[in-house]
């Protein structure tokens, strides 16, 4: 078959996929179609192969490895608090898709590349979503195209990351920021043993607008069908409100969660595992034929492409019995899943470099989001399409919400620690929280107290004064 102009060969199953996660890079290299090389860039690490690709990936992981990120969970925790305060708050129905993928953006915009929230960031979000349009079209650069469209938006967005490393390497330089702060400057920092820096600046851009690409749909789609399967599966649902309420139990309130909380979090990794088994976001790999070879008793010839695809081995009966049922509990023992068998990550020594900054990303937000809201769909039973290589919902998986009062962390703190709940509450739940604080024999004495008269809120007395 044919698929953007080039021969290609189709494998799936365990032994493929070990076969194409391991094998020579002189024999098979990674390549994606030409719209995709043409926007990332030819020097991004999926287009690298054999040193280069070590090379490159081995300065992604010097931040991206997970000793690094723990100090990070707490600035990723506050960047998704922000998030469901601005747009999430006070409102009946969210469209869950899009906001996920909002979500995702800030929290890359803020650690990886070190632009907080602003005119600058809004301005870079678009212009992502103008090259989303296009990296996956027909690679025809005529006007008026989407793949026209994409490719200008990945030349404005990398005037802005290159000015951007330039105002990094002087900082660096005036000791106004330090080598760890975001991905940038870590990259920045990296030496040879020479003192020659390890990637160029044009590697930098290559690599920050692939993984900006990669991580903004991987993970708001996990994101978005663990929303769809909590709500469709009230057992699925129960088990990580449970973890995730007991986690919350342990914290004072405002307190961040830290990397020994996320390492709680096992019954939501394992749902969140199962829902990437049955739906990965990423549906094909690809890799070029440098060389003929031979697989299975078939003959590959050079200059062709190898396309492999994670669902056919996930769904396979052979190694995930019941493919077609949603069971996170197949993910409790790790070694019972057999190697190569799981590869939403994808594999081998070409395994996502981000995948625990997508796991960190994902397990804080369900963390937040089962404590401050309940949620059903609009749409029971909604199903997605695939346009054209991510999963999307039509309707943007609008769900209705509902916030939540921690009325059980209330009465175990007692009135008497007073807590600024319109921080992380709408008003309406503020009122019923007192409510429920004067509904345990508080009401007589309280009123007794201030003369029969129930007292205010510290924010009540500021903005309506008691009349005389």
């Amino acid at each position: 078959m044919s698929i953007l102009g080039t021969p290609t060969v189709f494998l799936h199953g365990q032994a493929a996929n070990k076969f194409v996660f391991t094998c020579d890079s002189n024999i098979l290299a990674t390549q994606q179609p030409s719209s995709i090389r043409r926007v990332c860039g030819e020097k991004n690490i999926l287009e690298l192969s054999g040193h280069e690709h070590k090379r490159v990936r081995g300065a992604l992981l010097s931040f991206l490895k997970p000793e690094v990120l723990r100090e990070y969970v707490s600035k990723m925790d506050e960047e998704i608090r922000k998030h469901f305060e601005m747009h999430w708050r006070g409102k009946n129905k969210v469209l869950a898709m899009p906001s996920m993928k909002t979500l995702t953006f800030n929290v890359m915009s803020s650690l990886l590349i070190g632009i907080e929230q602003g005119a600058k960031r809004d301005v870079l979000l678009d212009l992502f979503h103008q090259i989303l349009e296009g990296v996956f079209s027909v690679p025809i650069n005529l006007p008026f195209t989407r793949f026209n469209r994409s490719l200008q938006a990945s030349a404005k967005i990398r005037t802005i990351l290159m000015d951007l490393i330039q105002e990094k390497r002087a900082a660096l330089e005036h000791a106004t920021a330090f080598p760890q702060q975001d991905l940038i400057t870590s990259l920045l920092s990296l030496r040879n043993e020479d003192n020659s820096v390890v990637l160029s600046d044009e590697e930098i851009v290559d690599s920050l607008v692939f993984i900006m690409i990669a991580g903004y749909d991987t993970t708001s789609n996990l994101l978005s069908f663990l929303i769809r399967i909590s709500a469709d599966d009230p057992s699925v649902y129960a088990s990580m409100i449970q973890e995730q309420e007991e986690i919350a139990k342990s914290k004072a309130c405002g307190e961040l969660l830290t990397w020994d909380d996320l390492a709680r979090m096992k019954c939501t990794w394992r749902v969140a595992m199962e829902s990437l088994r049955m739906t990965p976001p990423v549906f094909t790999f690809f890799r070029k034929v440098l060389k003929d070879f031979e697989y299975k008793g078939y003959l590959i010839p050079k200059g062709w492409q190898v396309m492999l695809s994670p669902c056919m081995t996930h769904m396979d009966d052979n190694i995930f019995p019941d493919a077609s049922k949603f069971d996170p509990e197949r993910f409790e023992i790790q070694g019972s899943v057999p190697p190569y068998s799981f590869v939403a990550f994808g594999g081998g020594p070409r395994i996502c470099p981000g995948n625990e900054f997508a796991r960190i990303e994902t397990l804080i937000t369900i963390h937040y989001l089962a404590n401050r809201f309940s949620w059903k769909l609009c749409r029971p039973g909604i199903s997605f399409s695939r346009e054209p290589g991510f999963p999307i919902f039509k309707d943007g998986l609008e769900i209705e919400i509902e916030p939540k009062i921690p009325e059980q962390k209330i009465m175990n703190k007692g009135p008497s620690k007073n807590i600024n709940f319109e921080l992380h509450y709408p008003m309406a739940n503020v009122l019923l929280l007192r409510r429920v604080a004067y509904s345990r024999g508080e009401l007589k004495a309280r009123t007794q107290a201030h003369g029969g008269l129930l007292p205010k809120l510290d924010h009540e007395r500021s903005s309506n004064p008691t009349p005389t």
